[in-house]
């Protein structure tokens, strides 16, 4: 048998996916994780004592170079209307971030 390895969006998937969910829409968690602020899921993940400080770096470091992925770690059993939700709102924040523009971001 051949035994995948977890990569870090299995771990984050596994510890917060369902409570995030379950919490409903949060358009401010979504700003943050675009503009890569992670210090909340960092500290969670330190802190639930389930993985080494090599694993919590290597997560920070992947959501570094791909935030996109956190959030799709935290979304992997959402429904699909959460996940259009969401997605317009990534797509939305993409768009100001290529246009160099401050505007505030309306989520559906």
């Amino acid at each position: 048998m051949n035994a995948q390895p977890m990569t870090c969006g299995d771990y984050v998937t596994a510890t917060f996916a369902r409570d995030f969910v379950a919490e409903g829409f949060d358009h401010d968690t979504v700003e943050r994780i675009h503009r890569g602020l992670f210090d909340e899921w960092t500290h969670a993940l330190a802190q639930s004592g389930l993985f080494s400080n090599g694993t919590v770096a290597a997560a920070v470091d992947s959501w570094q170079d791909d935030p996109h992925s956190l959030l799709s770690a935290l979304l992997a059993n959402a429904d699909e209307i959460t996940l259009k939700r969401y997605d317009l709102v990534w797509e939305a924040l993409e768009r100001s971030a290529h246009a160099g523009a401050d505007a505030v971001v309306e989520y559906a």
